[in-house]
């Protein structure tokens, strides 16, 4: 979610991992998410780039740092309306899936233009937005499983857009 922590030891150790696959590449642009753990993500990838709020997690809200278990015991109704409508139910003092999905197609389409090469330094829940947008359907959301330090590759040629990888390492 949106809490904004640091990363764990397991989490460094993974970005290390991944950095050794980030030096093969090269990049045009760099977006990160201004949550603390990305900012961290990027330090220890050696790379800085320009902050946008658009790429930022999930705002579970009332739900934050709760396990699903917590959440159904605490408020049994807003859980129950959460499961009828997952895509477009607001978590109390938060937002929906929706409204993560939305603001990352528009990060998307502001910011990757064709034949750009970018890194996003992102969440989870933005990054399997973005493997929706490809398909234009925010349905898919639970058909993707993205790994820490994972390397995802989104590609737009000629105004067609297409999954290059998931959880690659080159």
């Amino acid at each position: 979610g949106s809490l904004d922590t640091s990363l764990s030891q397991v989490g460094k150790k993974q970005i290390l991992e991944t950095k050794k696959q980030i030096e093969k590449l090269s990049f045009e642009n760099i977006y990160i998410s201004p949550l603390k753990r990305t900012v961290e993500t990027a330090e220890i990838l050696g790379v800085e780039g320009n902050f946008d709020e658009r790429i930022k997690e999930i705002n579970f809200g009332l739900f934050q740092g709760k396990t699903y278990e917590e959440i159904k015991k605490l408020y049994p109704e807003e859980t129950a309306y959460w499961t009828k409508d997952y895509i477009n139910y607001k978590m109390p003092e938060g937002e929906s899936l929706l409204d993560l999905y939305n603001r990352t197609v528009d990060f998307l389409n502001d910011r990757i233009e064709e034949d750009k090469d970018a890194l996003v330094v992102t969440h989870e829940g933005v990054i399997i937005c973005a493997l929706c947008w490809i398909f234009d359907n925010v349905e898919h959301f639970y058909r993707f499983k993205v790994k820490n330090g994972g390397i995802t590759v989104i590609a737009v040629e000629n105004n067609y857009k297409y999954i290059k990888g998931i959880n690659n390492m080159f």
